[in-house]
């Protein structure tokens, strides 16, 4: 249908001629309201971020020589981390002469993972990087209850 043929139906109508697929070839047009097509198209797109799940990278800072009370406490933090779907960043610092004893840190974020095994998957092994040493937890696919 020609241009001229659809715009005057559009007017007939009191509607408007609203170009839908621009990158069509030919181009695909309608003849609508164009004030609640543009509400509708915002409804969507208000729809899709309503639905989109956001990830939250949280770290929490070990130290070689953590104390029980110390560990079980930053344990709490990452338990409650998790639970919340968020990822969890775990860094073990060295400082000095621990450098030494890497085999330490690599001890600690295991049996951390170990402990977390219900909650978390290992998303990244331990691995040093200057003098910290990392490793990533996500949440479990399906949250348990």
């Amino acid at each position: 249908m020609r241009t001229q043929d659809a715009l005057r139906q559009a007017q007939e109508k009191d509607l408007d001629l609203v170009e839908v697929a621009p990158e069509a070839k030919p181009p695909v047009v309608r003849i609508l309201d164009y004030s609640k097509y543009k509400y509708e198209q915002a409804q969507k797109q208000k729809s899709a971020r309503k639905h989109q799940q956001q990830i939250n990278v949280r770290e929490i800072k070990f130290r070689p020589k953590i104390a029980q009370h110390d560990y079980d406490t930053k344990k709490g933090h990452v338990m409650r981390f998790l639970k919340a779907r968020d990822k969890v960043k775990v860094t073990i610092m060295f400082r000095g002469r621990e450098m030494a004893h890497p085999e330490r840190g690599e001890m600690i974020l295991n049996r951390l993972a170990e402990e977390l095994q219900e909650l978390a998957v290992v998303e990244q092994r331990p691995q040093q990087d200057g003098r910290n040493m990392t490793m990533m937890l996500a949440p479990q696919r399906a949250p348990t209850t």
